[in-house]
């Protein structure tokens, strides 16, 4: 169900919403949180999706802000500065969409228009899909959430967009870059936890040339194992594709030569093939909303480990 409310304030959306509820015979109760998804339109429907199907592990209230930058000169005295369009149903996931478009003065007061729409009793949290503000904390979205969730490489320039980040880190805030990487930390972790337990005296990272997650990664290693980290450019690879790790006994390694297969490596052991597909946006989204406390390690990565690597 889409129901347009072109011209409208935020009390006859929070009226929509009740009375839909009261049609459905249930209550937003049921909703873990409430998600703020500030975007662009060319970005919007991708995000919805993904919502859509983060919602169903974490049901929750979906708020979409896409400001109108061009708005209609022809509109009267009496037209409001809000457009929204609600979605319920098989169009929401396992939650409600609410879309807001405001335009004119009111693109500069998003909160105002969302305090009144958010679920009772519930977190928020704030996710940027593509480019983020400099500093998410004291942005008027970010500043009502418990977790900022930016996506620096999917920004329109990833190392730049990350540098403000790091400079304006906040504990609420997390990036998806570091998210997509959570599976290579844990096998790696896994693998050096298996006897025996020689020093690792130098690392070896492959993947896709200015890639953030590759960069996050090389940060953890040289963070936690205190050795030389360098990264090598593999052509035509869409992901991280290989690290390497060397001690004394030769080479232990993770290597993804396919989208979905890894294989482990190790000294005087045979080959071991496992499972290590590429994460995929929904991966990571909903990996966030399952924990949105403060990730002390990405903490100590982007103001500690990160200038090991880049210096």
């Amino acid at each position: 169900m889409i129901i347009d409310m072109p011209n409208t304030r935020t009390r006859e959306i929070a009226g929509k919403i009740d009375e839909l509820h009261k049609e459905r015979g249930e209550a937003a109760t049921g909703r873990v949180l409430t998600l703020l998804i500030s975007t662009e339109d060319e970005e919007l429907e991708n995000a919805l999706e993904v919502a859509n199907a983060a919602s169903r592990e974490h049901p929750c209230r979906v708020i979409a802000l896409v400001p109108d930058l061009h708005p209609d000169e022809a509109a009267g005295d009496d037209d409001s500065n809000l457009n929204a369009q609600v979605r319920f149903g098989a169009d929401a996931g396992a939650g409600e969409i609410i879309i807001l478009r405001p335009r004119n003065g009111l693109v500069r007061h998003p909160d105002t228009l969302v305090i009144p729409l958010l679920v009772p009793d519930a977190p928020v949290v704030a996710w940027w899909p593509t480019n983020p503000p400099s500093n998410p904390s004291k942005d008027p979205i970010g500043a009502m959430a418990r977790s900022h969730i930016t996506d620096a490489m999917r920004s329109s320039n990833p190392e730049a967009t990350m540098e403000r980040l790091r400079r304006n880190w906040s504990p609420e805030d997390i990036d998806l870059s570091w998210t997509r990487i959570t599976v290579w930390r844990a096998m790696l972790a896994s693998m050096l936890d298996q006897p025996p337990h020689l020093p690792i005296t130098a690392v070896r990272v492959t993947g896709p040339r200015d890639f953030l997650p590759t960069e996050l990664l090389c940060s953890w290693l040289r963070l936690k194992l205190d050795v030389p980290v360098t990264s090598e450019v593999e052509k035509d690879a869409q992901a991280i594709t290989g690290v390497f790790l060397t001690r004394s006994d030769g080479v232990v390694s993770l290597e993804r030569p396919h989208e979905d297969q890894a294989v482990i490596e190790q000294p005087g052991q045979p080959a071991q093939p496992i499972s290590v597909p590429i994460r995929t946006l929904e991966d990571c989204l909903t990996e966030e909303l399952r924990r949105i406390d403060p990730d002390e390690v990405y903490a100590d990565v982007i103001n500690t480990g990160w200038d090991l690597i880049h210096g």
